[in-house]
């Protein structure tokens, strides 16, 4: 379905509308300041595109439908912080079998490794896991830091930061999940994670918002 687009009058009128239901055309022309006639042409194109609902001796009410340039705004204000998923962590000491078996039981493709003080230092992947399983070591006895992905080789985001940006990294990067950390004089702490699947889910809820 192709959405048409309102130029800046017609938005205002939605606006109107949308916090003065319901309202005559009368009384719309002289929130804006300008005749009747004026403003017939947006009333019905608006009604005719279905943002309005004209309803004789009574008023415009606003349909729900949103307009198409809303759609752009949505995905640039969709954040971090609304989408991510919790992190699955583990330590510096911990085996490359060990990792493994966590990998599969949490159902993840990414790891975040920390030290200690639970910094992170490190990223391991299932594709890490999988190269280093196939090299013949003893896996229950090579820790992780040996094979993981370590500063400053290490993507990361921020709650703050908007999906599109950290979609760009990750197809820039070619990675599925990035850490989202906080970040402090002594390092990064892990709050979060997000994927390529939260952010296609972010994304397609857009079609339902506005009826695509």
């Amino acid at each position: 379905m192709t959405h048409m687009e309102l130029n800046k009058r017609q938005m205002e009128i939605l606006e109107i509308v949308k916090a003065n239901v319901p309202i005559t055309g009368e009384q719309i022309s002289e929130r804006l300041g300008l005749a009747r006639a004026t403003i017939r042409p947006d009333l019905a194109i608006l009604t005719m595109a279905g943002y309005l609902d004209a309803r004789p001796r009574v008023g415009y009410f606003y349909s729900g439908k949103k307009p198409a340039q809303s759609i752009e705004e949505s995905m640039i204000g969709m954040k971090v912080r609304d989408f991510q998923s919790m992190p699955v962590v583990v330590t510096e000491q911990i085996s490359v079998y060990d990792a493994i078996c966590h990998i599969f039981l949490e159902d993840v493709g990414t790891l975040f490794v920390v030290d200690n003080d639970s910094f992170l230092t490190g990223v391991l992947s299932r594709k890490d896991l999988l190269r280093t399983s196939l090299g013949g070591n003893d896996l229950n006895k090579m820790p992780v830091h040996v094979i993981m992905t370590r500063m400053p080789n290490i993507t990361y985001c921020k709650k703050q930061d908007t999906l599109i940006d950290v979609a760009k990294k990750m197809i820039d990067k070619q990675i599925d999940a990035l850490p989202v950390i906080d970040k402090y004089a002594e390092g990064l702490k892990v709050v979060g994670r997000i994927t390529k699947t939260n952010i296609t889910a972010a994304f397609l809820s857009l079609g339902d918002e506005h009826e695509l």
